[in-house]
């Protein structure tokens, strides 16, 4: 369930210093002040997916500082990307100083020194976790706070896109599904800071750790005769274009790759007792394959023969 903080009911008097407070428990120890006589109402909903705290935050014109004495040596460090929906954030951190427009996104390390102020109405979404589940050095995450990452094109879009959905998508996840669906929001922002920093070895090893886990989800289904790369890009929580690309990266296509584990298996059955059972076409719909003749064509471009050729002993390798 997620967890929902509204100071709409609170008197003006009282919100400022309510919302101080769930400013603070939500994120991180923060001063809050507030530009408005007659503060907004303010509203912060929360939900849990894994490592990743997500909170969707909306309020009126403030100014939030992280001092120095407010960073206590022994808090664990933690990551907050926002993604700004409406209203425009100005940010410091690290000696940059940056406009963050709707549609754009940016990091904030907690560790150390920051400031945000809005001058108007707003509202973001903000995506927290601790520093030690996003695997970039030091040197390049540094050189990327208080940036904004335009979400319209490259690895930045891939990222807005991705959190959006995950957002949106919170609230109906199970556990299992949600701690994948981080992992892989992590490993897309690990992409996009390697990608900004030339970072090329790690961000091979975050596609290969992104296309071992699309496998395992086609393997566990394959017998669905709908398994497609859609469906599979939406399982995934990704992009249909990233899932191509992944496969592009060995020189196959999803639905190749699909079509020959499906063949392998059905290559297995057809020399087994279960062949007695289920029969050519028995087999061929066990593995997701819903039309017997292009399960045949598709066979015999493989193996080189039709099914019941190899069923029947013409298998060299037998």
């Amino acid at each position: 369930m997620p967890a929902t903080l509204s100071t709409a009911r609170l008197s003006a008097s009282d919100r400022a210093a309510s919302w101080h407070e769930a400013v603070s428990h939500a994120f991180v120890p923060m001063a809050v002040d507030l530009l408005e006589e007659v503060p907004s109402p303010g509203a912060i909903v929360g939900h849990q997916l894994g490592p990743v705290r997500i909170l969707e935050v909306q309020a009126g014109p403030q100014v939030v500082t992280r001092s120095r004495r407010m960073i206590a040596d022994d808090e664990p460090p933690s990551l907050i990307v926002s993604l700004q929906e409406r209203g425009t954030s100005l940010k410091e951190q690290d000696g940059r100083e940056s406009v963050i427009q709707p549609g754009e996104f940016s990091i904030t390390d907690t560790s150390r020194v920051f400031r945000k102020r809005i001058e108007e109405d707003f509202a973001f979404t903000s995506f927290q976790f601790p520093r030690t589940e996003l695997d970039v050095s030091e040197r390049d995450l540094r050189a990327l706070t208080a940036t904004p990452f335009s979400g319209t094109e490259g690895s930045a879009a891939l990222v807005a896109t991705y959190l959006s959905r995950m957002a949106r998508e919170a609230p109906a996840l199970d556990e299992a599904v949600g701690r994948r669906a981080a992992a892989t929001a992590l490993d897309l922002l690990a992409l996009l800071v390697d990608d900004r920093s030339g970072c090329s070895r790690r961000q091979d090893l975050r596609n290969a750790a992104s296309l071992e886990r699309v496998k395992d989800h086609i393997l566990r289904n394959l017998r669905d005769p709908d398994l497609s790369p859609s469906s599979i890009a939406e399982a995934t929580f990704m992009s249909v274009r990233l899932l191509h690309k992944l496969f592009e990266l060995e020189n196959t296509t999803v639905s190749g790759w699909i079509r020959a584990q499906r063949l392998e298996r059905c290559s297995r059955d057809l020399l087994r007792p279960v062949a007695a059972e289920l029969g050519i076409a028995g087999i061929a719909r066990r593995w997701g394959f819903a039309n017997s003749s292009h399960f045949s064509r598709a066979f015999r471009a493989a193996y080189g023969m039709p099914p019941r050729d190899w069923q029947g002993g013409a298998n060299p390798a037998r």
